[in-house]
């Protein structure tokens, strides 16, 4: 059976002196291989067709069949790793901790497992006039239970 491992290794390989990383590998136990990649920069479809190719040439399906599917991490899949939430710094994102809360806001920092959003709400003042307020908010990795960027057709 063709491991998770092997597979990483294969995919690191090619992923030498490049901006891209593994996000997710999925071995099933009919061989069923699913890869999620992404990188700092932008990944075409050329770029999964690429690894495609080059994971077929590093396996022998003489000895073993496989199915193989290459992907980027899209839109609708959450940030995973600290390289992604680094990449999306500047972006708006949803976040849902692990207690139910939900927070959107602007990805202002990544660093030591934290994760920093500016919120902007808007609020009536005293005289009933509306004010946007931006609150900065520090939440820990641990607390997050998903983050996932937000489609803006601004």
């Amino acid at each position: 059976m063709i491991s998770e491992k092997q597979i990483r290794k294969i995919v690191e390989a090619h992923f030498i002196d490049t901006d891209r990383f593994v996000v997710a590998i999925n071995v099933s136990k009919n061989n069923r291989i699913e890869v999620l990649i992404d990188g700092m920069t932008n990944i075409a479809i050329k770029d999964c067709v690429a690894l495609s190719r080059y994971i077929e040439s590093n396996l022998d399906r003489e000895t073993e069949d496989f199915e193989l599917m290459v992907s980027s991490s899209g839109i609708d899949e959450g940030l995973v790793l600290d390289k992604q939430y680094i990449k999306n710094v500047g972006r708006e994102v949803d976040i849902v901790k692990t207690d139910g809360a939900e927070l959107n806001g602007v990805l202002t920092a990544f660093a030591n497992d934290t994760v920093e959003i500016e919120s902007t709400r808007v609020e009536k003042n005293e005289k009933g006039k509306k004010q946007t307020i931006k609150e900065q908010i520090t939440i820990p990795l641990h607390d997050i239970k998903e983050t996932k960027l937000v489609l803006s057709f601004k």
